[in-house]
């Protein structure tokens, strides 16, 4: 089922939609913390969505699509992060204007002209995301790009929006929100259909990152930046990967849905040459065959294996379980015998096409959604079963088989689904949006959005931006990430170092250090892109430490160049003492590094008598082990260069006496 394909020979063209959030302290239209996460609830609301007609008295066909799930949505809120706002009680406020601030200064890392005007559209969203049923998001940038490999890659247009719920499960007809994230601010970086790779895609993805990430004004972490990846080849069409939430996704993603396109367009060109060529060219019956199966050796066909499951996962009639009594439906697909195993996706087949349709529109999420005669389940009989069924509904060898099972409303619409997923066949790519998985796969998520989600938001004025505004925030911006990639390199920054600067922003520290105290690149690069995530993996918040302490401590390392040989020390207690008023020079005298330590040569002396146990006379083995056992006292006060200089030494000496005392305790014998 892998399938290699020539990237170039399909036509294999992809786009991004980079969303990034905004590292503000409140939200997008209100005052509600940004940021501030939460694993428990004070309240749940309970909501339908429905569809709205357009200003132009049009349904957006997502809207109705999602309007057919029957979804039961469930919010959950907790008072330290929500407001009525978020549950369209209340208007909006005016736009948090340190947002907008942030999604300029992106415009600009970004390369795209400021618009004159802002203005705030709602875009509608029916899948349970957003309460209200519709996100305000407003463009702010347009016709940037950036270097990218041997060309431009080209940014469409950026807009900052308000980021929406986050899924807690999604089980039947029932959806569960937690509204922590709901409204904080993101921006959404579109590109042009510039790649022709997935590797390109993954490269692509780095990039805006890292572009984003350089100013220190986003945030960072699990979630907070995720990718929408539009992908299409010749004679396909768009289908959007949702929230990709790490760039190497990207690869395998992008290849399974060039894959699955052409297969999916093969499998028209081949219903074409059946005959099939209209609509009304799909013939599809189905009839209720519960009683034809109630004993079958497939325990899902049974009705107390069905009722044992909801029983299991607590599932309720009218939340997570549609309507009627428990139903195992035959569907016959006439004269299209053999495409239920025609090769989609890599390891998958297109009647993986039509149990993504039936688990998201039709509720039905079990396993197996649904099977079907050209891949027939092994169990006692089998074969005798699907004879049985094939003939009641009346299939000959030219015909498909499907069979779906869960309440008898929701096989109803499983098996319209079913046809209206056939009659999109006919068309080759559907337009959608797909859910990804990390093994590479995608699954149907909801048919993909039109212009007429599109409408203007009442509740907010335009903002006009002016030429100061963004005159004050370009004078700020910081190197582009590829100026600083090549000034660390050069400097024999490792390529790994230098992303893991610029993505986690560190790269600003560095440069900041370097202006302040002269620092060496290659070593403030290595502090801050290596040295401090052991400490920060132990469980020190080095991130409370400001930007004014950093270049205090690089000013008195190079005054006193041994101090950086206790820099763990000194950083764990800068950390602890990041919210007071201790001064660097004060903590350092605490901590005795100001004490000249006259004594040390007697303290070297001291060690350089020890023998351990284990001591086989090898020198550079006892050197090493006496210096750790004489450095945690002289480390940050005496330089270990000049310790080990003055062990060896004495080390020497020691040796010569012992030599001497041999030699004249042979004299006195003889």
């Amino acid at each position: 089922m892998e399938q290699t394909i020539d990237y170039r020979e399909v036509g294999l063209i992809v786009g991004l939609e980079v969303h990034q959030q905004l590292l503000t302290d409140y939200k997008m239209f209100c005052r509600c913390p940004a940021g501030r996460y939460t694993k428990t609830h004070d309240g749940e609301v309970l909501r339908h969505m429905r569809p709205t007609l357009s200003e132009l008295g049009e349904y957006d066909g997502t809207a109705l699509m999602e309007f057919k799930t029957k979804k039961n949505i469930i919010y959950l809120l907790h008072k330290s992060n929500v407001c009525t706002y978020e549950m369209d009680d209340t208007p909006p406020f005016l736009m948090n204007p340190n947002a907008l601030d942030v999604a300029i200064e992106q415009c600009l890392m970004l390369g795209c002209d400021i618009v004159d005007e802002v203005h705030v559209a709602r875009k509608q969203y029916l899948d349970g995301s957003i309460p209200t049923g519709f996100q305000r998001t407003a463009i702010v940038g347009v016709g940037g790009k950036l270097p990218f490999l041997d060309r431009h890659l080209t940014i469409t247009q950026v807009s900052v929006e308000e980021d929406s719920c986050r899924e807690v499960s999604d089980q039947g007809h029932l959806i569960v929100w937690r509204t922590d994230r709901l409204g904080m601010p993101l921006i959404e970086t579109v590109t042009g259909p510039d790649l022709r790779t997935p590797e390109e895609v993954v490269e692509a993805i780095l990039l805006i990152g890292r572009v984003c990430r350089s100013t220190g004004h986003v945030r960072v972490g699990m979630g907070a930046s995720r990718q929408d990846v539009n992908v299409s080849v010749r004679g396909g069409r768009r289908v959007e990967i949702k929230g990709v939430p790490q760039a190497w996704w990207a690869k395998q993603l992008v290849h399974g849905e060039a894959v699955r396109q052409v297969n999916l367009l093969q499998l028209r060109d081949q219903l074409r040459r059946r005959g099939f060529k209209r609509p009304e060219d799909i013939r599809v019956t189905h009839q209720d065959i519960t009683t034809r199966v109630a004993d079958s050796a497939f325990e899902i066909f049974r009705r107390e294996h069905f009722e044992q499951l909801i029983a299991q996962e607590n599932r309720r009639q009218g939340f997570e379980l549609g309507k009627g009594p428990f139903c195992v439906r035959g569907v016959r697909l006439a004269g299209l015998a053999g495409t239920l195993n025609w090769p989609g996706q890599p390891n998958h087949t297109f009647a993986h096409e039509l149990s993504g349709r039936v688990r998201v529109i039709a509720g039905l999420d079990w396993e197996p959604v649904l099977v079907h005669g050209e891949a027939w389940p092994e169990y006692t009989n089998a074969d005798r079963e699907l004879a049985e069924i094939r003939s009641a509904l009346g299939c000959d060898a030219q015909d498909g088989l499907a069979v779906v099972w869960g309440p008898q409303e929701d096989t109803v619409t499983a098996a319209e689904e079913i046809r209206l997923r056939y009659i999109d066949a006919l068309e080759g790519v559907p337009n959608e949006t797909r859910q990804p998985f990390v093994d590479g796969h995608t699954c149907f998520e909801r048919i993909l959005p039109g212009p007429d989600r599109m409408y203007p938001d009442t509740d907010s004025p335009p903002i006009r931006i002016v030429r100061e505004r963004v005159g004050r925030l370009r004078a700020s911006l910081p190197p582009p990430p590829w100026e600083r990639a090549a000034r660390y390199g050069k400097a024999g920054v490792p390529e790994e170092t230098i992303c893991y600067l610029i993505r986690r922003g560190g790269a600003r520290r560095v440069d900041l250090v370097i202006k302040a105290s002269g620092a060496d690149v290659r070593d403030a690069c290595f502090f801050f892109g290596q040295r401090l995530k052991g400490l920060r993996r132990s469980g020190v918040p080095v991130d409370r430490i400001t930007d004014a302490q950093w270049c205090a401590f690089f000013e008195i390392v190079k005054q006193r160049p041994v101090l950086f040989e206790a820099w763990q020390r000194i950083v764990t207690h800068m950390a602890s003492a990041a919210d007071t008023d201790t001064s660097l020079s004060s903590l350092i005298k605490a901590l005795g590094f100001n004490d000249p330590a006259l004594e040390w040569q007697d303290d070297v002396a001291q060690v350089a008598t020890m023998r351990p146990d284990w001591d086989n006379g090898d020198p550079a083995k006892r050197l090493r082990y006496l210096m750790g056992r004489v450095m945690p006292k002289l480390r940050g006060r005496i330089a270990a260069r000049e310790v080990a200089r003055s062990l060896r030494t004495q080390l020497m000496s020691n040796a010569n006496r012992a030599d001497k005392r041999t030699e004249w305790h042979h004299h006195d014998r003889n």
